[in-house]
């Protein structure tokens, strides 16, 4: 069986702790435009509601009654929270409807966080799953460890190192950094956002894009918003498109006069 807990932000204000643990709060319907939110819509509906409306999905007045299930859907929260069961069978059909349908209808509400560190000022309530808790947190945990392994094999190439930063900063220049500089500034960056780190070191365009940066730090290129361009002539419309643009052998006679303009440039 899978539960999760519907649960209440705790709101302080004047009133005792014992009253506003004794309040009762309710999740309550919204409207979307003329029509109430729904949790599940179409055939899942119709199998979802069959056998708890009054009607069946063949009767005229179903859409009726479905309206008024939705538009009348009410869910007390205690300070404690509220259990769902949310477990499903191996074709994935609910044990308990009513408590499965309360649960869709909360991951739709807009007062409904997915999970307690999402909450912001325009959520009341969150749902704390502690098996998606669980892999959340062991997902960043490997993001983490891939950045580390990346991250000691970046640092015994100062070539890399260099072009890495190239990309992830834009207000050190890698040429004028010791090693020590280099792994440091690294290092930080590599903890600070893990996974941007990680696709970056990771990138199959690395050198061309830390070249494209290195030309444009030098003014040989020019970037005007996402744009790079030489002389009068836009290479690309982002730096995705500029590395397309250098890579076409077409362009290889560019790419060369680039090249000795940089060295020109660095004397």
């Amino acid at each position: 069986m899978k539960k999760v807990a519907l649960r209440r932000k705790e709101l302080m204000n004047h009133l005792p702790k014992e009253v506003r643990l004794s309040a009762k709060t309710k999740l309550g319907s919204i409207y979307v435009g003329r029509q109430p939110l729904r949790g599940v819509e179409g055939k899942e509906e119709e199998e979802m509601l069959t056998g708890i409306l009054d009607v069946g999905p063949a009767h005229a007045d179903w859409h009726k009654h479905a309206k008024k299930f939705w538009s009348e859907l009410t869910i007390s929260i205690p300070f404690e929270g509220v259990d769902l069961d949310v477990s499903t069978d191996e074709n994935g059909k609910p044990f308990n409807k009513e408590d499965f349908l309360k649960y869709k209808f909360a991951l739709k509400h807009p007062q409904v966080a997915l999970n307690k560190s999402d909450m912001s000022s325009k959520h009341r309530f969150y749902i704390h799953d502690a098996t998606r808790d669980l892999i959340k947190k062991n997902n960043e945990i490997q993001v983490r460890k891939d950045a580390d392994k990346e991250f000691i094999k970046v640092t015994s190439d100062d070539k890399k190192m260099s072009r890495i930063l190239r990309i992830l900063t834009v207000d050190r220049n890698p040429d004028k950094m010791t090693l020590l500089q280099k792994e440091n500034a690294l290092y930080e960056l590599k903890n600070s956002n893990p996974k941007k780190f990680f696709k970056v070191a990771t990138d199959t365009n690395l050198e061309v894009k830390a070249e494209i940066e290195e030309l444009v730090s030098a003014g040989v290129l020019r970037r005007i918003g996402n744009q790079v361009v030489y002389l009068d002539e836009v290479i690309g419309e982002t730096l995705e498109d500029s590395v397309v643009y250098l890579k076409n052998k077409k362009n290889s006679g560019t790419l060369t006069i680039l090249r000795v303009k940089l060295k020109e440039a660095i004397v």
